[in-house]
């Protein structure tokens, strides 16, 4: 782990209500009825304070602001710290594959 590998890949679970949003919907065409719905992100913060940034409406996502209910540690924390461009890899593989088995997801 080099110096620079101090970014995180967050998970946050999104209430259902997400699902009243017209681009929510859209960008989840393959969404299976049941399954949670996700945001997926990555910060250099630790994810507790980027996700009461969110909560607390600083750069935030709209739909975590709204909808975000809780962290969802058991997704990403096996990943650790990453370098910037391997956790920006790793927020859109994370995001394709949720997608792929039936969840809701936004991605950063």
């Amino acid at each position: 782990m080099g110096r620079r590998d101090h970014y995180h890949v967050y998970v946050i679970e999104l209430s259902n209500d997400v699902l009243y949003e017209g681009r929510f919907k859209k960008a989840n065409p393959g969404y299976v009825m049941g399954k949670p719905c996700l945001y997926v992100g990555m910060t250099g913060l630790d994810p507790d304070i980027r996700f009461d940034k969110h909560k607390a409406g600083i750069q935030s996502n709209r739909f975590v602001k709204e909808y975000g209910l809780r962290l969802l540690p058991e997704l990403y924390e096996l990943y650790g710290l990453l370098s910037y461009e391997n956790a920006r890899t790793l927020e859109v593989e994370l995001a394709i594959d949720f997608r792929e088995a039936g969840y809701g997801v936004w991605q950063a």
